[in-house]
C-alpha cells in the first residue's frame, strides 16, 4: 500500500527559481526571466532564492560573496518582484537544504552524475577545480526545489538535464520507501512569453560568462551603454533588397524589439530591406532607448541600496517562510528514512 503524504489540494502551483549571484542582472536575465518572474507571482505560489551554496564551487571571496547577493536581491526587487507577493530568500538561509542534499547523495551515483553534461563542460574549463560540489550540482539543486514542494521550475535549456535528475531523485525516493511524498517538478513553459536576447558579440546570448562587453546590465552607466551598443559587432551591410539578416544583425534587431517602439522597428527595419540602412544610426537609437528603458530600474535600485534595514526585513520575512516549509518537509523526510524525532 502506498501512503501519500502529499495528498493535499493546493490553491495555485508551487514555482521555484534560482539564481547564482555572480554579478548584476543584465537584459538577457530580465526579458529571459525576471520579467515572467513578476507575472508569475501574481497567478502562483512562487519561491526565487539567490543561489549562495552554488557559488562556492568557485571558491568566491566572503566579501565578494556577500555584496554580489545584496546585489542580486536589490535587482530582484528593482526588477518588479515583491517580497508580499513573492518569497524571496538566500539559499543559505535554509540550512535544511543542506541535509536533505546529504540524503539524496546517498541515493545518487557516480556514474550518472559523470554523464551530466554540464558537469563535464565545467571539468573541462576548470581542470584545477573539479570538485565535489560540481559533480554533486543534480543533487543540491534536486534538494533545492523538492524541500519546498515544487511543482513547475522555470529553467533553460542547459538546466533541462538537472531538472530531469531532480524528477529521478523525486521518484527514486519514493519508490524506495513507498510513499507519495515529493511531486515530480516539470519544467515551466513560457511558450510564446520566453525571449532569448543576444549578446552584442555577434552571436549566441547575453551572458556574464561572455564578459562585460556583451551584456547590458540593469545599472550601466548610460555612458557604459551608449559605449558597449556602438562596439557591437555588425557587417558591411545588406547588398541585395530584402536579404535575411545575418546573426549579429539579427541581434541588434532582437534586441530593438524589446526596448524600442515598434515604428523605430518598422523604420530600421525598412531601411535594411532597401540596402540604405546605416548602422551607426541603429546604434545610436538603439543606445537612447536602452538607456530609455534601464533608467527606472536604476534609480530603483539606487534606492534599495540606501535602504539597508528594507533589505535586512525582505531576507528575513523570505527565509522565515522558506525554512518553515523546509523544515516541515525535512521532518517528514527523517520520519520517512527512519531517524528519530529530534524536533
Amino acid at each position: 500500500m502506498v501512503f501519500c503524504y502529499f495528498c493535499r489540494m493546493k490553491k495555485n502551483e508551487i514555482v521555484l527559481s534560482g539564481i547564482r549571484p555572480t554579478g548584476n542582472l543584465h537584459l538577457g536575465n530580465y526579458f529571459g526571466a525576471v520579467k515572467n518572474f513578476v507575472k508569475m507571482q501574481e497567478t502562483n505560489e512562487c519561491y526565487f532564492f539567490i543561489a549562495d551554496y552554488h557559488s562556492l564551487t568557485t571558491h568566491p571571496h566572503p566579501d565578494n560573496l556577500q555584496g554580489n547577493v545584496r546585489q542580486v536581491l536589490i535587482e530582484y526587487l528593482a526588477a518588479g518582484l515583491d517580497p508580499e507577493k513573492a518569497t524571496l530568500y538566500l539559499q543559505s538561509d535554509i540550512p535544511e537544504t543542506a541535509e536533505l542534499y546529504l540524503f539524496l547523495n546517498m541515493n545518487a551515483y557516480l556514474g550518472e552524475l559523470e554523464r551530466v553534461t554540464t558537469f563535464k563542460e565545467k571539468a573541462r574549463k576548470q581542470p584545477n577545480n573539479v570538485n565535489a560540489g560540481l559533480l554533486t550540482y543534480p543533487t543540491l539543486m534536486a534538494a533545492d526545489i523538492i524541500i519546498q514542494k515544487a511543482d513547475k521550475v522555470p529553467v533553460g535549456k542547459d538546466q533541462e538535464q538537472n531538472l530531469e535528475m531532480t524528477r529521478t531523485y523525486a521518484r527514486r525516493f519514493n519508490n524506495m520507501y513507498g510513499v507519495e511524498f515529493f511531486p515530480i517538478p516539470t519544467a515551466f513553459n513560457f511558450g510564446e512569453a520566453l525571449v532569448k536576447i543576444p549578446g552584442l558579440d555577434g552571436s549566441g546570448k547575453m551572458g556574464k560568462s561572455e564578459g562585460e562587453a556583451n551584456a547590458i546590465f540593469l545599472n550601466d552607466d548610460p555612458k557604459v551603454i551608449r559605449k558597449k551598443v556602438m562596439r557591437a559587432v555588425t557587417d558591411s551591410g545588406p547588398t541585395e533588397m530584402n536579404q535575411e539578416k545575418p546573426d549579429p544583425i539579427q541581434n541588434l534587431f532582437t534586441l530593438l524589439n524589446v526596448v524600442s517602439t515598434p515604428d523605430v522597428v518598422e523604420y530600421f527595419d525598412d531601411q535594411y530591406n532597401k540596402c540604405t540602412i546605416r548602422y551607426g544610426d541603429l546604434k545610436k537609437q538603439l543606445a537612447e532607448d536602452i538607456v530609455a528603458f534601464t533608467a527606472p530600474f536604476t534609480e530603483r535600485i539606487k534606492e534599495l541600496s540606501a535602504d539597508d534595514d528594507y533589505i535586512l526585513k525582505v531576507m528575513n520575512m523570505g527565509a522565515e517562510k522558506a525554512r518553515a516549509n523546509a523544515q516541515k518537509t525535512l521532518r517528514e523526510v527523517r520520519e520517512i528514512i527512519g531517524f528519530r524525532k529530534i524536533y
